[in-house]
């Protein structure tokens, strides 16, 4: 893995600086991901998804349309970990974002993650500093992708292992959500994890490092199926 200030700088200069980045990562960060399932509660009471091969699908689709959407936002995010980039991004996903039930889990979960990072990473001070600056001003929306990208790069992530780890919590968090509603076992997951990994990089390598202003959606129907979200008689997930 590479820093941001050199191609031959080793992302994990730090000892101590590993073990922030891989707890960025762990399910263990209360950041509230868990109660989203990305649309696949309402696709399996759709009858879109039924059976694990419709799951397989249904991941890679996600994936797909989180690579050409969200990844640009993650990309730009943890380029310049800065107040001014970070509230500039936040302002464009909100208009990007059509979908009231994806904005509202996306507005979320990244309030949830800055609100947890800027209390556990104490040893970044800048994190609290610009939330603190941001819930003064009453206008920043704190949207998931940007914010995890302004943490990865405040962590000292390089922007190509900030947008694969992106694509790694949306699996796992899409997994988890599959694995509660009943359609497949946690050894099942782990192996349809392990088989998606490889199709979850070329996807990354399609997508990245784009600007934000090249995100767009790929998957419009993945999209309405999730916006039926709040139409559900009884759910188990927020989204």
């Amino acid at each position: 893995m590479q820093g941001n200030e050199g191609q031959n700088k080793p992302c994990f200069t730090d000892p101590f600086s590993q073990w922030s980045q891989w707890q960025l990562l762990d399910s263990l960060l209360p950041t509230g991901g868990f109660a989203h399932s990305f649309g696949l509660e309402a696709a399996v009471q759709s009858h879109f998804v039924s059976n694990s091969n419709d799951l397989k699908t249904f991941i890679i689709h996600i994936l797909e349309n989180t690579g050409s959407l969200l990844l640009p936002f993650v990309y730009s995010a943890s380029l310049l970990p800065n107040i001014e980039t970070w509230h500039n991004l936040d302002k464009i996903l909100d208009a990007t974002l059509t979908n009231e039930v994806a904005r509202k889990a996306s507005i979320s979960q990244g309030s949830a993650l800055m609100r947890v990072a800027s209390a556990v990473f104490f040893e970044t001070p800048s994190l609290k500093t610009m939330r603190d600056a941001s819930l003064g001003l009453g206008t920043v929306s704190f949207h998931h992708a940007p914010v995890f990208g302004l943490i990865c790069g405040a962590l000292g992530f390089d922007s190509t292992s900030s947008q694969r780890a992106y694509m790694f919590i949306t699996m796992r968090d899409l997994l988890s959500a599959a694995t509660r509603l009943n359609l497949i076992g946690p050894l099942g997951a782990a192996l349809l994890q392990h088989q998606v990994a490889p199709v979850a990089e070329v996807i990354l390598e399609k997508w990245m490092n784009r600007a934000a202003e090249e995100a767009c959606q790929t998957m419009p129907l993945l999209d309405t199926v999730q916006g039926c979200h709040g139409y559900l008689f009884s759910r188990l997930f927020s989204s």
